[in-house]
């Protein structure tokens, strides 16, 4: 068939069929000028390759998007990344944010709770809700979701080591309102091969890791079918220093990596991988980051139904969330952050992203405050109601220079991909260092560029000023630290200690075991077994991780 008659036909069947399911905000778009914006745009003759390299949107191979609608049906998700201090404090700020018009939860949990200790560990002083929210037992999770109905809001949660945990906290609270974990929605991280080579909030050696995400993927298959299983995190490698090349690449790596150990473990790729998510940077290069993501769908469809032979389109699917960059951030005439926000939020939607998380003005000083999260959202909102970027799909395909960038960010990252998998695969090439090595050579020649100013950071090398210390920061107070230490006192002091012990018997028994490890955490988790109590169950079965020390 031509261009013209596949268009058609995805509109009486595709498109029909998700307008049925969910309509379209509007009967129809039109801009200032009264000129109609088509649902998509493309060439009304025949363009060599287009089907295999573009199609049509909610199509393989994705290039323009992984429904058939986009945002003409709905906005991508607004999630404001929060979570600081106690709980108390968090849930605070959470329901703030919903009432300013936010649509899905993000939770920042504190250094402690990521790397698996309890606010009273020595391990933890001076970090107790420094960089998001402590979370120690049940009881925190309770407090950090009152009021707020597990049933209707989706949440995100920023975890990896530990996320296994952190789930079974999630399930248990929204069991206690009455909503069936079938019925909650929303993100673990859970990856945790970049932090290996990016992050480092890693406890356990690699191997014991996979296991407890993989685990994490046969149970909610089974228990938790609306949960996104895992989001395989390019940001943080984004952050390290990588280029959006090695971004999309050492993501996607990661990616079959855990593809991979599931299906070793038994599971069918089409049981696991419609749940798979992904988590991306958005830069300062507009128009390279909107090529960066519509490769990374391309290469990602090709890559599920090529080489694992997934027949499900939605196993086919690169679904992502974007958070802007932090690293481009300045502490220099805060109130620049706020374009480069808008540069960057503008990059995800119009690079297809399904939920977006805008930084805010005052992050490379302290904590935001309410203030500026509210702008930083307003962005996101203003994008979305008064651009009108959001009414037409793919708006910049068939851009000569954005589907040459979309070509040439492919090429590279299948190339690092080759080269991954001539490595033995993406474990392999960590422990060897070799993703690390090649970000860190991308970050040194990004400094040095700063430093010569043959890149220019607006306010930092030039157009620079005099300008006052900051005032009105958000700053954790040290009190902080030793409420919570009592809160967890009391709920030590007052839960079932037999049951505790009971329980985290149990889960050692798995954990030496072949046991799927959900069960048990789900079971020490709601007699109040702390978080810390339940990773040194894990440290002493499988050990500890040591760093790669690459040079």
């Amino acid at each position: 068939m031509s261009i013209p008659e596949d268009k058609k036909a995805w509109q009486d069947g595709a498109v029909a069929k998700s307008i049925a399911k969910s309509p379209e905000r509007k009967p129809e778009f039109r801009t200032s000028s009264n000129i109609e914006m088509e649902r998509c745009f493309t060439p009304e003759f025949d363009y060599p390759g287009y089907d295999e390299q573009l199609g049509l949107p909610g199509q393989y191979p994705y290039t323009r998007g992984v429904q058939p609608t986009m945002y003409r049906g709905r906005f991508w998700t607004m999630r404001q990344y929060a979570g600081f201090g106690t709980a108390k404090e968090s849930n605070e700020r959470y329901k703030y944010l919903l009432q300013a018009g936010q649509t899905g939860l993000s939770v920042a949990f504190d250094l402690p709770t990521q790397m698996g200790y309890d606010s009273d560990a020595a391990m933890a002083a001076g970090e107790v809700g420094k960089v998001g929210v402590a979370i120690d037992s049940l009881a925190d999770m309770e407090t950090l979701f009152d009021g707020i109905p597990l049933d209707k809001v989706s949440t995100s949660m920023t975890i990896n080591s530990t996320a296994a945990i952190l789930l079974c906290m999630y399930i248990a609270v929204a069991e206690k309102q009455g909503v069936p974990a079938n019925k909650i929605s929303g993100t673990i991280q859970n990856d945790i091969l970049k932090e290996y080579m990016a992050r480092g909030t890693y406890i356990y050696p690699p191997k014991e890791s996979m296991r407890i995400i993989t685990d994490i993927f046969a149970y909610c298959k089974d228990y938790v079918p609306k949960w996104n299983t895992i989001s395989i995190s390019g940001y943080h490698i984004r952050e390290a220093g990588s280029s959006a090349v090695q971004e999309v690449a050492f993501t996607l790596a990661d990616g079959i990596a855990y593809v991979e150990a599931a299906i070793k473990a038994g599971l069918n790729v089409d049981e696991f991988a419609p749940r798979l998510a992904f988590f991306f940077n958005a830069h300062n290069n507009l128009l390279e980051e909107v090529a960066k993501f519509r490769a990374a769908r391309r290469i990602w469809g090709r890559i599920m139904k090529e080489r694992f032979g997934a027949k499900d389109p939605k196993s086919q699917m690169l679904r992502f969330h974007t958070q802007t960059a932090g690293c481009t951030l300045t502490a220099q005439q805060p109130d620049n952050n706020i374009m480069r926000v808008t540069i960057q939020a503008l990059a995800a939607v119009l690079g297809g992203t399904q939920s977006l998380h805008t930084n805010s003005r005052d992050e490379a000083l302290a904590l935001p405050t309410e203030d500026s999260v509210r702008i930083a959202l307003r962005t996101q909102q203003v994008i979305a109601y008064e651009s009108g970027v959001a009414d037409s799909i793919d708006p910049l395909a068939g851009s000569f220079l954005v589907e040459s960038l979309t070509d040439q960010v492919e090429k590279a990252a299948m190339e690092y991909i080759e080269k991954i998998d001539k490595l033995g695969g993406a474990v392999e090439a960590i422990s060897r260092g070799f993703q690390q090595k090649e970000i860190q050579d991308s970050a040194y020649a990004y400094q040095k560029a700063i430093e010569s100013s043959d890149m220019v950071i607006v306010g930092v090398n030039k157009f620079t000023v005099q300008e006052p210390p900051p005032t009105g920061l958000l700053k954790v107070k040290e009190e902080v630290e030793i409420s919570q230490k009592q809160s967890l006192g009391a709920v030590k002091a007052g839960r079932d200690a037999a049951a505790v012990q009971a329980a985290l018997s149990a889960l050692e028994t798995a954990a030496k075991g072949d046991d799927n490890l959900m069960p048990h955490i789900l079971k020490a988790v709601k007699s109040y077994a702390t978080l810390g109590e339940i990773a040194d169950v894990f440290r002493e079965v499988f050990g500890k991780h040591h760093e790669t020390v690459v040079l």
